[in-house]
């Protein structure tokens, strides 16, 4: 399965913790139930019984089955240090950028009716603050990851094919068939 725009950006973000997030079930568990104010809250964002949720707090059971982990890791991560995320969200957009590793089909229609036939490359290019900025409203708005691929493909199609627009006005990229995807802030 090849990873999303959005599961991108929120890896790049959670690279910027300065702690690393509860390790044990119990651990995660118990920063859940303080964050979502409850047992009952708790239960229903990650859709199992409210009972569940305090054998977890109080230790009896241990071992999430694998499905259940995932959805622990993903909520604990999700909500793990949001002053720190939107201190590293607000760096990216206003000055460092972010940077887009990528191996995709990229296909291209220049002005005058010439084409170009898509062909498969791995890309690695910076993309200026406001490209970050445009990508982190959009995740946070939640638009889908269409949009999002699309904002990508407009920053690579800027920064990469146009040299900061400085060559091939005109030329539009598609960005298709992604087989990797990596952002970094």
């Amino acid at each position: 399965m090849v990873d999303s725009v959005g599961d991108s950006l929120d890896r790049a973000l959670e690279g910027a913790f300065t702690r690393r997030p509860p390790q044990s079930a119990q651990a995660q568990m118990k920063y859940l139930v303080k964050q979502l104010k409850g047992t009952k809250a708790t239960a229903q964002v990650l859709g199992i019984s409210q009972r569940t949720v305090e054998r977890y707090v109080a230790g009896k059971l241990k071992r999430p089955r694998q499905e259940l982990r995932g959805r622990l890791e993903r909520e604990v991560k999700k909500r793990w240090q949001p002053q720190i995320r939107a201190k590293a969200r607000k760096k990216a957009a206003s000055t460092d950028g972010l940077v887009v590793s990528t191996r995709a089909r990229f296909g291209f229609e220049a002005a005058g009716g010439t084409t170009d036939d898509a062909r498969v490359r791995d890309i690695t290019q910076a993309l200026p603050p406001e490209y970050a900025g445009k990508l982190f409203s959009a995740r946070e708005q939640g638009e889908s990851e269409d949009q999002l691929r699309q904002i990508a493909a407009d920053g690579l199609a800027r920064m990469y094919f146009r040299a900061n627009n400085s060559r091939a006005h005109g030329l539009g990229v598609e960005f298709t068939d992604v087989e990797r995807l990596d952002i970094e802030l």
